[in-house]
């Protein structure tokens, strides 16, 4: 496999540990955990953008084409961001994100952000 099938593999699947995880924070009533103004509204309407950027980004993805490596590290840094900041929550005394499978799918998520930014890594130093 080569390494922008990996890239690509990678992508998806992150994109869908991600896409999981924001199901899971509307069950949580994550706009709560943020005082997010406009609650479970505005909430939606922001992961609907997420969303849509990131599947703008995947035909780039799927061909390396302009701006590839943008949405790439944007993907891995908001897998990397959501793991660091629900983890935060978890250790200051909130129960929200504290079963096993949501601790999975952030630990997964930031695994794969992780190896995501090795590979953007790879692919641009051209090993």
């Amino acid at each position: 496999m080569t390494i922008k099938k990996t890239a690509v593999i990678l992508y998806i699947t992150n994109l869908a540990l991600l896409v999981t995880h924001e199901i899971d924070s509307a069950y949580w009533h994550e706009w709560k955990l943020f005082n997010l103004p406009g609650g479970i509204d505005l909430f939606l309407i922001l992961n609907f953008l997420l969303i849509i950027i990131f599947l703008f980004g995947l035909p780039r993805i799927m061909e390396w084409k302009k701006y590839a490596d943008y949405f790439y590290f944007l993907l891995a840094f908001s897998g990397i961001f959501a793991f660091i900041i629900h983890s935060y929550f978890i250790f200051t005394g909130h129960p929200e994100f504290n079963t096993i499978v949501s601790w999975a799918i952030l630990i997964l998520t930031f695994i794969l952000s992780v190896v995501q930014l090795i590979v953007l890594l790879i692919m641009k130093r051209g090993l």
